[in-house]
Parts: C-alpha cells; sequence; structure tokens
C-alpha cells in the first residue's frame, strides 16, 4: 500500500522541487527558532531590569506578555523544527520499507520458481533413469547418459541459482526487519514526543488564561 502511495507519477514530478522545499522550511523554521531565542534572552534582561526599578504595574505586565509570547513562539519553533526533520525520517523510512517489501516478494517468486524448475528437471532425470534400466541399446544409451549428464548438470546450475536466491531472499528478509524495528522505534518516539508537545500546550494556554485573568 505505502509503495503504491508514494510511487505515483505525481511525487515523481513533485521529487525535483521537493527537496528545496524542504531545505527552505528548514531555514525558514531555524530563523524563526534564533529569533525566538532572541526575543527571550532581550525581554529576561528587560524583565530582570524593570523588576529591580520597580516600575509601575501596567508596564512591568507589558513586559511579562512580550516574555511569554517570545518563550510561546520558542517553544512552537522548536517543536516544529523538531517534528518536520521527524516527519521527513518517516516518510524515509516508509519508503525504503515498501521497497524492501517488494524486493522481498519478488525474491519469494523467483525462489518459488526456482524449486519447481528443479522439480520439474528432477523428474526427468528419474524418468530418463527408468527408461535406461528397461532398454540396453548402445547408441540410445550413450545419447540417454548424455542427455541425463547435461540434465545432471542443468540441475547443479538450478540448485546454485536457487542457494544464491536463497541467500538473497534471507538477507533482504534481515533488512525488511531491521526496518520495521527502526520505524517502530521512531513512531514510538514520536508519539512520546507528541504527548510531551500536548502538556507543553496546555500549561502553555493555562498560563496564557492566567495572564489574562
Amino acid at each position: 500500500r505505502w509503495q503504491k502511495i508514494f510511487m505515483f507519477p505525481l511525487w515523481s514530478k513533485m521529487a525535483v522541487f521537493w527537496n528545496k522545499m524542504f531545505l527552505t522550511i528548514i531555514v525558514l523554521l531555524i530563523v524563526l527558532f534564533l529569533d525566538a531565542i532572541r526575543e527571550v534572552r532581550k525581554y529576561s534582561s528587560v524583565h530582570v531590569n524593570e523588576k529591580a526599578a520597580n516600575v509601575n504595574s501596567s508596564a512591568f505586565d507589558h513586559i511579562q506578555m512580550k516574555l511569554f509570547r517570545s518563550q510561546r513562539n520558542l517553544y512552537l519553533s522548536g517543536f516544529s523544527l523538531f517534528l518536520w526533520l521527524v516527519l521527513r525520517r518517516t516518510v524515509t523510512l516508509l519508503t525504503q520499507l515498501a521497497k524492501e517489501m517488494a524486493s522481498h516478494a519478488a525474491l519469494e517468486t523467483q525462489v518459488n520458481d526456482a524449486t519447481e524448475a528443479a522439480k520439474k528437471y528432477m523428474a526427468e532425470n528419474k524418468r530418463l533413469q527408468e527408461a535406461l534400466s528397461g532398454k540396453g541399446d548402445g547408441k540410445k544409451k550413450e545419447s540417454t547418459d548424455a542427455t541425463e549428464e547435461k540434465l545432471k548438470e542443468e540441475v547443479e546450475h538450478l540448485k546454485a541459482e536457487l542457494q544464491k536466491t536463497s541467500n538473497a531472499f534471507h538477507k533482504a528478509k534481515t533488512e525488511v526487519a531491521a526496518v520495521k524495528k527502526q520505524s517502530d522505534g521512531l513512531r514510538r518516539e514520536y508519539d512520546h514526543l507528541m504527548k510531551e508537545f500536548e502538556q507543553l500546550q496546555q500549561s502553555l494556554n493555562k498560563a496564557e488564561d492566567k495572564k489574562d485573568l
């Protein structure tokens, strides 16, 4: 299903602009994050100075509001930057998993075909041996021996191909399992970060409500 989704012709057309768009968004989020850090430092120092100077309450509340907004922008831009990178990694892992699953299915089909062909040649070899035991004609026997040797070589070749395909199949299966494990770990980390983000958002909303009161 994921392979069908990510292999749409539309994505191949957008692939040229996707990296540029991703880098543009990353740069924009980094700029916003750095600007939020600057604002937090600015209003934190002003907040301390104004508190020490014992200015009127309205000016002090205005500085607190600015500090709160700068902190909120810092959290939002930081989490957005991190989640955007997580999203990029998730899409990459899903694409790799879809390709590995497709390769896994192709190798499995190839192994089945090679097995069927090997069984077929072994059955023909058995029939030829039965024919040799019932007839003693010299020329036919020599011809049958040559055919039998040829069939034996083909069977050995097919067995070698089958072993090679089986090894590739097991290797692909191991890679698919590794990608699945990595994807599960990333998903759990993403869920944990989303829970922390929701808790932080709730705390920010409570702080803003108290500020409004």
